[in-house]
C-alpha cells in the first residue's frame, strides 16, 4: 500500500478538478469546491468503497458543519487509519478549517492510496448512496445540499414564460429586467470568486515547490562549505553552479571542464607515480 508519499511525487500533481471528478463520479456527489470535502464524511466514504465493511458508516456525520463534528469524523477516520495499520498523519486541526490547499493535498494523497488498493477500477457493487443513508433517508453531503439549494435559487431567477395575458409594461417590467441583470451579476462574482480561488491554490502549489527546491540547494551548499570537502573537484564544480549569475547561461560547461581538467591532472599523477 502507498500509505508513505514523497511531497514530490505524481499524486501531488493531481489537479483540482481531477480529484472533484473522482469524488463526484465515485460517491455520485456534485462537490464544486475541494472545501467542501473539508468534514471528512468524503474521506471516510472513499475508505468505506476501498475497504468493505471496515468503516463505521452509521458514525460518519454527512451534515457536520462545525468543526467539532468534523473532528468526530477524523476520529473515525484514524480508528480506520490504526486498524488498517496507515502511518500516513492526520492534520486535522489543519483539515477542519476548510483551506482548500490543506484539503487538497489529502485528498491528492488519498486518492493516490486508493487507486494504490484497487488499481483505479471502481467498485461496481458499491452502492454509495445506499451507504450514506440512515434508515431509509439519505443524508446529503454538504456539497451535495448546496447544489440542490443553488438550482432552486436559478430556479426562482428564470422568468416566466410570456403570454398574452400575462404580458405588462411599464415599471413591473423594467423591475423584471433588474431582477435577471442582477442574477447574471451574481452569476459573474461567483465565476470570477472560483477563478480567485483556483489562482491561489496553484500560487500556494508553487511556492511549496519553490521551497522544496530552495531547501535541497541549501543543504548541498551546506554539504560544499564543509573544510574536509572544500577542494575537492566535484565540490568546486558545483560551487561553480550553485554561485553562478543568472546571465551565466554556460556555467553548467565550465564547471564540467573544470571537473575534466581536475580529473585530467589527477589521472597523470597517478600515471607519473605508477612508472616512478
Amino acid at each position: 500500500m502507498a500509505t508513505n508519499i514523497g511531497i514530490m511525487d505524481s499524486a501531488y500533481f493531481v489537479g483540482r478538478n481531477e480529484i472533484l471528478g473522482w469524488i463526484n463520479d465515485r460517491l455520485h456527489l456534485n462537490l464544486s469546491r475541494i472545501e467542501e470535502a473539508a468534514s471528512g464524511a468524503v474521506q471516510c466514504q472513499m475508505m468505506d468503497m476501498t475497504f468493505p465493511g471496515v468503516v463505521p458508516m452509521h458514525k460518519v456525520n454527512f451534515d457536520a458543519k462545525n468543526e467539532y463534528e468534523m473532528i468526530q469524523n477524523y476520529k473515525v477516520m484514524q480508528e480506520v487509519f490504526t486498524k488498517l495499520k496507515i502511518t500516513k498523519p492526520l492534520e486535522v486541526n489543519r483539515l477542519v478549517k476548510g483551506r482548500p490547499l490543506d484539503n487538497l493535498e489529502f485528498l491528492q494523497w488519498l486518492k493516490r492510496f486508493c487507486d494504490s488498493i484497487n488499481g483505479g477500477i471502481m467498485n461496481e457493487n458499491y452502492n454509495p448512496v445506499e451507504r450514506r443513508s440512515r434508515g431509509g433517508k439519505e443524508k446529503c453531503v454538504k456539497g451535495s445540499s448546496k447544489i440542490s439549494k443553488s438550482l432552486q435559487t436559478n430556479n426562482m431567477h428564470q422568468p416566466p414564460p410570456v403570454t398574452t395575458s400575462n404580458k405588462k409594461f411599464g415599471p413591473k417590467q423594467a423591475k423584471s429586467h433588474a431582477v435577471g441583470g442582477g442574477s447574471n451579476s451574481l452569476a459573474e462574482v461567483q465565476a470570477l470568486s472560483k477563478k480567485l480561488e483556483d489562482l491561489k491554490v496553484s500560487v500556494d502549489l508553487l511556492e511549496k515547490e519553490r521551497d522544496f527546491y530552495f531547501t535541497k540547494l541549501r543543504d548541498v551548499e551546506i554539504l560544499c562549505q564543509t573544510p574536509e570537502l572544500d577542494d575537492l573537484p566535484i565540490v568546486v564544480a558545483v560551487k561553480k553552479i550553485l554561485y553562478a549569475t543568472d546571465a551565466n547561461e554556460f556555467a553548467l560547461e565550465e564547471a564540467q571542464e573544470c571537473l575534466n581538467q581536475s580529473l585530467g591532472l589527477e589521472a597523470e599523477e597517478h600515471e607519473a607515480k605508477i612508472k616512478l
